[in-house]
């Protein structure tokens, strides 16, 4: 089952068999981040959160590139604003961040053309990049004397802090290859079959149980705030409440049917 809709023109929606494809949809700015996109975007994640039939949303781009970053024509207009109303503005980007990052169904980029910027910073706030061969990713705002700024605290966490050195102080871009290489990338897809594969991954991680999905990703983000000890302690915990879950009593009962040598 399929469904089609959106709630802003900027942002168009798809919902088939537990993926919900979120399109950014300004293709005439290569989907530029403007307020209204970031505003959408949030809307549509926290309304996903709350519905058990989303299991999987999946952040795609229409037109030749997936985002080539925030809109420069809205960022100067906010140029004049006093320093609370231009924190009020950078918050509204960083709020959206730590909800992808909070969400508790898994978010997936399938990055095509360009990911520059702010583009290149949702990206990486998704939980996993899947990126055509002939994508770009990159941080280039140094060269206009800005700072890639609230992505760090992500982009720090996925690479070496080296690697994330050389991204944002040479703001260079960087091939698909040259991204998975360094950890930023999950999986680098050929043009030919990059959107059948893109839904084929969706479908096949939306078959995972939904709550052994939530307990995973907020355990393992967790796990970067706490010693080696309290993560330990913390996993334990997870572990009750993973047992507790139905999916989890069905899964070790169907499992001990099969009988041995059976696959998970």
């Amino acid at each position: 089952m399929s469904q089609d809709g959106g709630s802003q023109e900027v942002l168009r929606t798809r919902e088939e068999d537990g993926v919900l494809t979120l399109w950014l949809s300004r293709p005439e700015k290569r989907n530029a981040l403007n307020g209204a996109l970031v505003e959408a975007l949030s809307r549509e994640l926290a309304t996903a959160g709350d519905r058990e039939e989303v299991r999987v949303v999946l952040l795609r781009g229409e037109g030749p590139d997936f985002c080539a970053g925030a809109d420069l024509a809205e960022l100067e207009e906010t140029m004049d604003q006093d320093r609370e109303e231009s924190l009020a503005d950078a918050r509204r980007l960083g709020d959206l961040l730590l909800a992808m990052r909070n969400h508790p169904r898994p978010v997936v980029a399938a990055v095509h053309g360009r990911a520059l910027a702010g583009g290149c910073g949702l990206a990486t706030a998704c939980d996993l990049i899947l990126a055509r061969a002939d994508a770009e990713f990159g941080y280039p705002e140094v060269h206009l004397g800005f700072v890639p700024a609230m992505v760090m605290a992500i982009l720090r966490r996925k690479v070496t802090e080296g690697r994330a050195f050389e991204l944002v102080t040479l703001g260079q871009r960087i091939s698909a290859a040259e991204a998975r290489e360094m950890g930023l990338v999950n999986r680098v897809l050929v043009p030919e079959v990059f959107d059948q594969e893109v839904g084929d991954f969706g479908r096949e991680l939306a078959r995972r149980p939904p709550s052994a999905l939530k307990l995973t990703k907020a355990l393992l983000y967790e796990l970067g705030d706490l010693s080696f000890r309290e993560g330990i302690e913390r996993g334990a915990q997870v572990n009750v409440e993973a047992r507790m879950t139905p999916a989890c009593r069905e899964g070790v009962r169907r499992f001990l049917r099969k009988g041995p040598g059976t696959k998970a």
